[in-house]
C-alpha cells in the first residue's frame, strides 16, 4: 500500500520540478536585459576612462573617432561578458536546482510517509476486513491526526467480528440442532429444488448427500404419498399435518409429516419445509395395546363364560345326576386353574416389565437348571409319550438369577412340548462362547413361519391359538422369557422351519459387565 505515498511524491517533485524549471528559464531570459542595463550605467565610466588614456599618452582624436572606438570596446565589452556570465549563471542555477530538489525531495518524502503512513494502514485494514479478516487491526498512535479514523476502523473491525463469532455460533447450532433432531428435516426452495436435509433424513431415505442436494424433489425418489403432501404444502402456501403411511426400501412406516411455508423479509415466499416424525413404534404399540386389551378380554371371558354357564347349569337341578356334576365340577377347576394361572402371568409379567426391575445376579451353573427344568415339565412330557435328548459337553458357570433361569427352561420346555406331536423328542443343549452360555431348546413340532418369527415374542401371541389354549396356555409365557432374558443383558434368537421344528437359542452373560453391576 505504497501506492499512494509514492503517487503524493512523485505529483509534489513533478510540480515542483516543473517551477523551479519555469524559474531557471524566466531568470536565463531576463539575464540579457539586466546586462544591457549594467552596460547603459558602465557606458559614462568606460568614456572617461578612454579619454583618460588618450590625454595620457597625447593622443588626438576626432570627436567621430571617439565614439567609434568607445563603441567597439562596448560591443567587445558586452559580447565577452554577456557569454562568460550567462554560462556561469547557468552552472549555477543547474547546481542550485539540483540542491533544491535534493532537499525538498527529501523533506518532503519524510514529510509526506509521516502522513499517509496511518492511511495507508487504515486502508490495508479496510481491504482486510473486506476479504473476511475480521481480527485485522489498525495501528493506533495518539500523536497523529488519523487516530480517529484508526479507531473508528477498530471498532468497525470488532463489531464485524462479534456479529461473525454470534453469527457462527447460531450457525453451529442450528447445523447441530438440524444434524441431531430425531425427525426427519428437508428444506425445498420455491423453484422445488432441495436446499437443506438432515442425516436422519438421508438414513430413513437410503440417500446420499450429492444426490438429494440442489435436485428438485420429484425426481429423487420420494414415495407418491410424501411428494403429493409437499404439492399440498406448495399449492396452498399454509401449514398442513397429516399422518402417512409410506414404503421405504421395502419396509412400511408411519409418519406423522408437517409442512409450512418459509416467508421471508417483506412477506417474501422462499419455500417450504418439511418435518417428518416417526411414529411407526407408537403405531405398533398402540395396535398391540388394542390388541392386548382384546386379548385379555377374549382370554378371561372364555373361562368364566365356562364356569357361569357350568354353575348355572348345576343349579338348575343337574347336580342330582352325580356323573355329570364330577364332570361339571372338573371342567369348572380346569378352567379356574386356567384363569388362576393367566392372572398369574399378567401379575408376573406386569412386575418384569415395570422400571427398574431387577434379578437376583451371582455366579450359577447351567447345568443345573436344565436338569431341574427338565424335571419339573417331566410329568408333562409323558403325558405325549415323548422324551428328552440331552446334550451337556461340560458344565458352564455364567452370572445370573438362578430361580429366573429355571422359569425361563421351564417355559421353553413347555412350549416344545405344546406345539409337538405325541412320540417325538426336546433336545436340551448347553454350550458356550468367549461372550455367553448358551441353552438351546429343540423340538419337532410344528414350527413357525418366518414373517411370524418376530412376533412370538408379543403378548397373547399364538401361532396355532387352538392347540395353545387347549392346552392350557395363556400366550404371555415368551414375552415373559423374553423380558428375563434381556434383565440378565442376555439375547434370545429363534431358529425355525414349518413342518420340521423350532430351536429357542438363550445366551447368558458369563462375566459381570458394568451395565449388570
Amino acid at each position: 500500500m505504497k501506492s499512494m505515498s509514492n503517487r503524493l511524491f512523485l505529483t509534489f517533485m513533478l510540480l515542483l520540478g516543473t517551477i523551479l524549471a519555469v524559474l531557471i528559464i524566466v531568470i536565463g531570459q531576463l539575464f540579457p536585459v539586466y546586462i544591457e542595463q549594467y552596460n547603459e550605467q558602465a557606458s559614462p565610466q568606460m568614456q572617461e576612462a578612454i579619454e583618460k588614456v588618450l590625454e595620457e599618452r597625447q593622443i588626438t582624436l576626432s570627436a567621430d573617432d571617439k565614439e567609434a572606438l568607445l563603441a567597439v570596446q562596448t560591443i567587445e565589452n558586452n559580447d565577452s561578458l554577456l557569454s562568460y556570465l550567462h554560462a556561469r549563471l547557468y552552472i549555477v542555477l543547474a547546481i542550485l536546482f539540483f540542491i533544491t530538489i535534493i532537499l525538498i525531495a527529501i523533506v518532503s518524502r519524510y514529510m509526506i510517509v509521516n502522513f499517509t503512513a496511518p492511511i495507508d494502514n487504515v486502508t490495508e485494514t479496510a481491504l482486510e476486513l473486506a476479504k473476511g479478516n475480521y481480527r485485522a487491526r489498525a495501528h493506533e498512535n495518539e500523536q497523529e491526526r488519523t487516530m480517529p479514523l484508526s479507531h473508528s476502523i477498530n471498532i468497525l473491525a470488532r463489531n464485524l467480528q462479534d456479529i461473525t463469532t454470534i453469527r457462527e455460533v447460531e450457525e453451529e447450532r442450528l447445523k447441530t440442532l438440524i444434524e441431531n433432531m430425531g425427525s426427519s428435516l428437508m428444506m425445498i426452495g420455491r423453484e422445488g429444488n432441495i436446499s437443506i436435509v438432515n442425516r436422519v433424513f438421508l438414513e430413513r431415505f437410503g440417500m446420499q448427500l450429492e444426490d438429494v442436494q440442489g435436485k428438485v424433489f420429484r425426481t429423487i425418489g420420494l414415495p407418491k404419498s410424501l411428494e403429493q403432501f409437499i404439492d399440498h404444502v406448495f399449492l396452498t402456501e399454509m401449514p398442513y399435518r397429516q399422518q402417512i403411511k409410506m414404503e421405504v426400501q421395502q419396509e412400511l412406516y408411519n409418519k406423522e409429516v408437517y409442512g409450512a411455508p418459509v416467508i421471508g423479509d417483506h412477506g417474501r415466499w422462499l419455500g417450504v419445509v418439511i418435518v417428518m416424525h416417526d411414529i411407526t413404534e407408537l403405531v405398533r404399540l398402540e395396535q398391540i395395546r388394542k390388541d392386548f386389551v382384546a386379548n385379555v378380554s377374549h382370554e378371561l371371558r372364555t373361562p368364566i363364560t365356562s364356569i357361569k354357564g357350568f354353575s348355572e347349569t348345576l343349579l338348575d337341578g343337574a347336580y342330582k345326576d352325580e356323573k355329570m356334576l364330577l364332570s361339571f365340577l372338573e371342567i369348572i377347576h380346569k378352567e379356574s386353574n386356567r384363569l388362576q394361572m393367566l392372572i398369574q402371568d399378567l401379575l408376573e409379567l406386569s412386575k418384569i416389565e415395570q422400571h427398574g426391575f431387577t434379578v437376583n445376579i451371582m455366579p450359577m451353573y447351567l447345568q443345573d437348571v436344565l436338569i431341574r427344568g427338565a424335571e419339573l415339565t417331566g410329568p408333562r412330557l409323558d403325558e405325549k409319550n415323548m422324551s428328552f435328548n440331552v446334550d451337556i459337553a461340560r458344565d458352564v458357570e455364567v452370572m445370573g438369577d438362578a430361580n429366573r433361569i429355571i422359569q425361563i427352561v421351564m417355559n421353553l420346555i413347555t412350549n416344545a412340548i405344546t406345539y409337538s406331536p405325541e412320540n417325538t423328542t426336546v433336545t436340551i443343549r448347553l454350550k458356550e462362547d468367549e461372550t455367553y452360555g448358551i441353552l438351546e431348546i429343540e423340538d419337532e413340532g410344528i414350527g413357525i413361519e418366518k414373517h411370524e418369527i418376530a412376533r412370538v415374542f408379543e403378548r397373547f401371541y399364538r401361532v396355532d391359538r387352538a392347540r395353545s389354549r387347549n392346552s392350557g396356555g395363556t400366550g404371555l409365557g415368551l414375552a415373559i422369557v423374553k423380558h428375563l432374558v434381556e434383565a440378565h443383558h442376555g439375547r434370545i434368537q429363534v431358529e425355525s422351519e414349518v413342518g420340521v421344528g423350532t430351536k429357542m437359542i438363550v445366551m447368558i452373560p458369563k462375566e459381570l459387565t458394568n451395565s449388570l453391576q
